[in-house]
């Protein structure tokens, strides 16, 4: 018996890795592709701001294509799920039936997802749902995870952490109240390796901005030498 095809919403971001790491881990479901929003005015990944190129290597160090849907900036919340729901349709006639989500604890996230799904034929995964965000954190550090935080939220957290890796000495560093796994919006991040790769990224920081009340740290592929 042939196992369901499965996208996974893909934000560039260590939930959205750790959730295709279980899904392949889990053997239950076959991942045939990434979805992934990009603003196109920026060319870049939605909200955690990576630029196309690394979001392209890591398709490509994942060994998945990734189906882009590209939106524009400012996005009225009409065009963002007319976008959604032309791609989740392409892929229903290509025969998938599941999409993973890296959501972890939001209620009111899960069930927009559901409620924009349902009757689609499509329905939604959720590997990571209910997990403890502090151990699930130094889970995914502890399995290899390497991140680094591309966007920060300054009204929660230290401007100064964005660019900086996701890691023990950044859970340590987190003020009370913030979530280990930013699931509250507090930070986003860029994965560039882990076990769901098939070789690391090699990249270096960039420069960082503050742009409409968040701090973005750009991400490069680290120039070659000579």
């Amino acid at each position: 018996m042939s196992r369901p095809k499965a996208l996974v919403a893909w934000s560039s971001g260590k939930d959205s890795a750790w959730s295709l790491h279980e899904v392949l881990r889990a053997g239950e479901l076959e991942v045939v592709g990434l979805l992934t929003t990009v603003t196109s005015e920026f060319g870049r990944v939605s909200m955690h701001a990576v630029r196309e190129a690394l979001l392209d290597a890591q398709a490509a160090a994942l060994g998945l294509p990734c189906r882009k849907v590209r939106i524009p900036w400012p996005c009225p919340n009409d065009a963002y799920e007319r976008e959604m729901a032309a791609a989740v349709a392409e892929a229903r006639a290509a025969g998938v039936t599941r999409i993973v989500f890296g959501d972890l604890f939001l209620a009111d996230i899960r069930a927009y997802r559901e409620e924009r799904l349902a009757g689609t034929g499509v329905a939604p995964v959720f590997p990571l749902w209910g997990r403890e965000t502090a151990l699930l954190a130094r889970e995914m550090i502890a399995g290899g995870l390497v991140a680094t935080l591309t966007c920060v939220d300054p009204r929660r957290l230290d401007r100064a952490l964005a660019g900086r890796p996701f890691d023990a000495a950044l859970l340590a560093a987190l003020p009370a109240g913030v979530d280990p796994c930013g699931e509250n919006g507090e930070f986003h991040t860029f994965v560039s390796a882990g076990p769901m790769f098939r070789a690391p990224l090699d990249v270096v920081g960039g420069e960082v901005v503050e742009r409409e009340g968040f701090v973005f740290a750009d991400v490069l592929p680290r120039p070659e030498a000579g």
